[in-house]
């Protein structure tokens, strides 16, 4: 009789806030991590994008930090992407909160996508989001904040996690080659909520440019920073580096 392997996340665990009404970011996350690695995963409110809500999101993180706590993780992750990019300084001051809250290592996935972006040596970037348009410029500020020049981006318009999480993998695809450019270094695909991840390879076997995502970035920084330099396979030439 075989028993049943059950991976309690031996190596580390991952706490992790995602928005409430994020279908997407769990099953993503738990793809893409190794063996002995496992996403703890709890949630704070936030359904849609509005100016309001991604800022009522941010004040409630010290509760969510003192639950994952609870459960003995080895870092905590604050991840929403139009929280963390909201300004240069929001997912520092995210993260400072935490960790007072928490006792904690912390960090938010605006570091990850910043720590990524640095690590593929990408300058000039092509931004793909489904947000609307308040939220992209928003992200276009933060990204320059931090040195990176956005040659082209799109949003879809979308305002719910709900409707984010139905568009396709196709939709990252066809906007993709859409805004091909030449001179970018890499594609972003930003948002923790849309199906992008099986669109990572796709992408990068057409336009010959690395590729990523939200979740997938969040995953690969989580995993270097605390000394993880394996990972699963089929997400993109990020993992592939071992620096963050």
């Amino acid at each position: 009789m075989n028993m049943p392997v059950i991976d309690y996340g031996e190596r580390l665990r991952l706490g992790v806030m995602v928005p409430s009404g994020n279908v997407i970011a769990e099953p993503q996350i738990h793809a893409m991590l190794p063996a002995g690695v496992v996403a703890y995963i709890t949630r704070l409110e936030l359904r849609g994008s509005s100016e309001a809500e991604l800022i009522e999101m941010s004040r409630h993180v010290e509760t969510g930090a003192k639950i994952l706590a609870d459960a003995q993780v080895g870092v905590v992750v604050f991840h929403c992407t139009a929280v963390s990019t909201f300004s240069a300084q929001m997912g520092q001051e995210i993260q400072h909160r935490i960790e007072q809250a928490s006792g904690l290592p912390a960090f938010s996935t605006s570091e990850a996508i910043v720590s990524a972006l640095r690590a593929l040596k990408a300058k000039k970037i092509v931004l793909l989001t489904p947000y609307i348009d308040e939220v992209n410029v928003r992200e276009c500020a933060f990204l320059k904040h931090h040195g990176f020049e956005v040659i082209a981006q799109m949003g879809l318009g979308v305002n719910t996690n709900a409707e984010m999480g139905k568009l396709p993998e196709q939709v990252w695809v066809d906007q993709a080659l859409k805004l091909q450019d030449p001179q970018a270094d890499a594609y972003f695909i930003s948002c923790t909520a849309v199906r992008s991840a099986e669109a990572i390879e796709r992408i990068e076997a057409l336009l010959d440019r690395p590729v990523i995502t939200s979740n997938q970035a969040m995953v690969w920084f989580g995993l270097r920073k605390y000394g993880i330099d394996d990972h699963a396979q089929g997400y993109g030439r990020l993992f592939n580096l071992q620096d963050v």
